[in-house]
């Protein structure tokens, strides 16, 4: 799995790419733990670029929903930019599209 992240307007917008199952879920949690301790730091808020994410297994559910602890606990606002088709259906089915914001666009997650 890659990762790459930048900071654009008071935000970190974090883009995993590839799959997320049960052989990456493990360094897309901790990716996702560094990157909310780093938005915390800032003060900023974390988007992260769904864009790049072919799908998403329920082991990258899992590793969401711990990130949104962290995250919620420092204060820290997650957003979810991007996700293709599958990605939003499974988002949807899981209820995770009401946990998170979902935004069609990176842009539009910077204006939320």
């Amino acid at each position: 799995m890659d990762w790459t992240e930048e900071a654009r307007d008071g935000a970190i917008v974090a883009a995993p790419a590839g799959r997320v199952d049960e052989s990456t879920a493990a360094a897309f949690g901790m990716q996702l733990e560094g990157v909310v301790e780093r938005s915390a730091a800032a003060g900023a808020r974390l988007i992260i670029d769904f864009a790049g994410i072919d799908y998403m297994s329920s082991r990258g559910l899992r590793a969401l929903t711990l990130a949104k602890r962290k995250a919620d606990a420092a204060g820290v606002r997650i957003l979810l930019a991007q996700p293709n088709e599958i990605v939003r259906e499974i988002l949807a089915i899981s209820r995770y599209d009401k946990l998170f914001g979902v935004t069609d666009t990176v842009e539009a997650a910077l204006t939320a």
